[in-house]
């Protein structure tokens, strides 16, 4: 550090001091040394006796920055150094040169930047000796050499006003000098209250608002400005006068990491950290405050607090019947945004996209009509493809897979077949940045992915039967409106192909597997199902026949599609060239074949079946699970050992069940009440809900609370598996018992066109007769469409 360097820095501290203890005192603060001290990236300091303590460790710094911090030091001296206006743009001149000088020879960037920061700061200096921004070729206007234009509209510092006027412009200086140090919200509400107070006075004695520069007309003395601005100041920090918060910077210093510490405890203590923690940054507080006192003598008063809300006005209250209405039309919303906020009769597509979403079986992905499975509804998928699995397997199927990719020539070979698809289907065309020769389809379904690999394999009738299943997903790219589960672009399924030699065969496992698919249904998912037969027009693309299984859902009063089975016949053999050689004939005889799919809309027509305004209504059987324990009545007041004793029953009735090959889960957070925890589980669907407190432990019981009926019974400690199997098995009846009765309620024949679409109108299932024209069924679509 050089000598020059030195001086700077001692004079800049020297000034600091002297205007902040004496505001009157203008003089004072000279501009070089005012400079100096915001370079130095104001550098406070305590009193002269320890400068010496921060000062010197300055000198280690390194070169490049003790040069660049000479030089702003330097260049701001020589601008404000008693200098003429015309010395000033000649200095901004010469600095701009040498700062161009330093970016032509591509100097080091934090050089360049130092002396950028010196040309800025020269330039504010030359702004505000003469009023105007420096220009290039422009000469400064006219001024003495000790007069600075503000100087010269300045009042006299001996009048009345004047020390009003310059009361209030130290004022100022100090709030924009707080503000620059970024000091504590409570530090800098003080000093403006207190220039507030002051320009009051000021508009008093002059009879019109403080503007800098203007000279205020004289008025009668009055010496209580400065009083008040230094009442003020000790009224609202509520420790230090104004004289001692500037003559002590380390009390003000001290102050602000009081305020800052008390932040951080308050926001440990909101956001609920570790007691340990708390206790130790209030420690830090404490010792804070104490030494806050040491150095002042005084108290140190609390931080500024949030304004006290200001209370709603009285609302009269509703009459007794608009209140009731209220009531019921939002009774659900008023109770927690935890459950669901619609109805199921009333906005079915609102229930339902809530119901799946808070019962966390699914979520949303930034893909439109792709979905997220989350574990509890990937595990009823899970079920269903165990039980279907293993039951192909007793037929003699093999599970295979193949790519996800169909290429356009092989994809384009059965014409009709891809007629019916081609909107749907998903092209890729790039890889990077290049172009392919040819677009891969992703596949839509896989008839035209496997079948050539037939035709390689089938070659005797020693090869039939082929039966092929493969658990995979595929992508229909759906331009209506996607639903969740319902209609999706993507979504999983099983797919089975099959090849026979005859017709009887294949027909025959063809209505074998929509049996299957009844069962799953029916009792896996206790949704009872109607089966038929598709028109012509309704049938899968190149198929002779498909069958199908319609599930009712009584809150849209419309049947949707729950599984298909598709007699192929040998339209595909004959586009895949599969054949055999028939053992009698010695001839080439194309094959006849299936295919069969079941997919995840499984999942969304049981959450549309069984689910209520309460959330998901889960049949035991495809439950992820099926009781949930919950211990109750764990008070505050209680020892530790009668809350284990509680606990360990619950573990142990959570074991006892699992042994019995029941999915049992204890819920043991300590977070959550136990009402919480029932309106959780309740939403999620799950069978049966067992609450066990100490009354329980005692008596040796537990009450099991069914979600389907909410009906609570009390069940002994010795019968707890099999009366738990036995309630599992009657939900499960009275699930599709009910189900059941809501669709035959709707199930209805028509044998007159007058009474079908009134039929249809009334969200009836429509028994009629059909002689099976596609022109008839055109027909019938237009004329009951609405």
């Amino acid at each position: 550090m050089s000598p020059t360097h030195l001086s700077v820095v001692i004079q800049a501290r020297q000034a600091h001091v002297c205007c902040s203890t004496f505001p009157m005192a203008r003089k004072c603060r000279s501009l070089p040394v005012l400079r100096a001290a915001v370079l130095l990236k104001q550098q406070r300091w305590p009193n002269t006796r320890s400068a010496g303590k921060k000062l010197w460790p300055r000198i280690g710094k390194s070169k490049k920055e003790t040069k660049g911090r000479t030089a702003k030091a330097e260049v701001s001296s020589k601008a404000s150094s008693g200098a003429s206006t015309a010395e000033l743009y000649a200095l901004v001149g010469s600095q701009g040169e040498k700062v161009r000088k330093l970016k032509s020879k591509k100097a080091d960037k934090e050089a360049v930047d130092v002396e950028v920061k010196a040309l800025l700061a020269v330039k504010a200096d030359y702004k505000k000796a003469t009023g105007q921004d420096w220009k290039p070729g422009q000469a400064p206007p006219a001024h003495s050499e000790k007069t600075t234009k503000s100087e010269e509209a300045k009042p006299a510092g001996g009048s009345e006003s004047g020390q009003l006027y310059d009361l209030v412009a130290a004022q100022g200086d100090k709030v924009r000098q707080l503000k620059s140090e970024k000091a504590g919200k409570e530090v800098i509400d003080t000093a403006v209250k207190a220039l507030l107070a002051v320009k009051a006075d000021y508009k008093k004695a002059t009879g019109q608002d403080w503007k800098p520069g203007q000279v205020p007309p004289a008025q009668s003395k009055d010496t209580s400005a400065q009083e008040k601005v230094q009442k003020a100041t000790t009224k609202e920090s509520g420790a230090m006068t104004q004289d001692n918060m500037a003559a002590n910077p380390e009390a003000v210093n001290l102050k602000v990491q009081i305020d800052q510490q008390g932040e951080k405890v308050r926001q440990l203590k909101t956001g609920g950290a570790d007691k340990n923690e708390i206790a130790k940054e209030v420690q830090n507080l404490l010792a804070l405050k104490a030494q806050y006192k040491e150095q002042t003598g005084l108290e140190v008063s609390g931080a500024a607090r949030k304004p006290e809300k200001k209370k709603k006005p009285d609302v009269p209250k509703p009459t007794p019947k608009l209140e009731k209405k209220q009531q019921e039309s939002s009774d659900i919303k008023h109770k927690t945004r935890l459950g669901l906020e619609a109805r199921k009769e009333e906005n079915l597509s609102e229930w339902f996209s809530q119901v799946i979403t808070k019962a966390e079986m699914i979520e949303y992905y930034d893909v439109s009509g792709c979905y997220i499975l989350r574990p509890w509804s990937f595990s009823i998928w899970e079920k269903i493809k165990d039980h279907f699995d293993k039951e192909i397997k007793k037929m003699g199927v093999e599970n295979v897979y193949f790519p996800i990719f169909v290429s356009q020539s092989a994809l384009e070979r059965e014409k009709a077949h891809i007629a019916d698809f081609a909107p749907e289907v998903a092209w890729v065309t790039r890889s990077g940045q290049t172009e392919l020769a040819e677009p891969i389809a992703i596949r839509p379904t896989s008839e035209t992915v496997m079948y050539p690999a037939y035709a390689k394999w089938i070659k005797s009738h020693r090869d039939l039967p082929l039966k092929l299943n493969q658990w995979n997903n595929v992508v229909r790219w759906e331009f209506k409106h996607p639903q969740p589960f319902l209609r999706t672009r993507e979504f999983l399924w099983q797919e089975g192909h099959t090849a026979f030699a005859t017709y009887e065969e294949a027909s025959e496992e063809v209505y074998q597997i929509l049996d299957h698919y009844a069962f799953i249904y029916e009792e896996l998912l206790a949704i009872p199902v109607i089966k038929g037969r598709k028109t012509e027009k309704e049938k899968f693309a190149g198929a002779d026949f498909t069958l199908t299984v319609e599930c009712y859902i009584s809150a849209s009063g419309r049947a949707i599609q729950a599984a298909t089975s598709h007699h192929l016949g040998q339209n595909f053999s004959k586009m895949f060239e599969i054949v055999f050689e028939d053992p009698e004939t010695q001839e080439k005889t194309f094959v006849y074949q299936n295919s069969w799919g079941l997919t995840t809309r499984t999942i969304g027509v049981l959450c549309m079946v069984h689910g209520d305004n309460q959330g998901l209504v889960l049949p035991p059987r495809v439950a992820s699970v099926q009781v949930v324990i919950v211990p109750c009545g764990l008070t505050a007041n209680m020892s530790e050992d009668e809350k284990d004793a509680v606990i360990n029953k619950c573990k142990a009735y959570e074991k006892l069940l699992s042994d019995a090959d029941m999915r049992a889960r204890g819920d043991y957070r300590d977070n959550y009440s136990p009402g919480w925890k029932f309106n959780h589980w309740e939403l999620k669907g799950v069978p049966i809900r067992v609450e066990v407190g100490p009354r329980d432990v005692k008596l040796n019981q537990f009450v099991a609370v069914r979600r389907d009926k909410s009906i609570k019974l009390t069940i002994q400690e010795a019968d707890t598996v099999q009366s738990v199997k036995d309630v599992l098995e009657t939900i499960h009846s009275d699930m599709f018992n009910r189900a059941k009765q809501e669709l035959d309620q709707f199930v209805t024949i028509c044998t007159k066109w007058d009474d079908f679409c009134n039929k249809l109108d009334e969200k009836c299932l429509i028994m009629a007769p059909f002689c099976g024209c596609e022109k008839c069924e055109a027909n019938i679509k237009d004329d009951s469409a609405k």
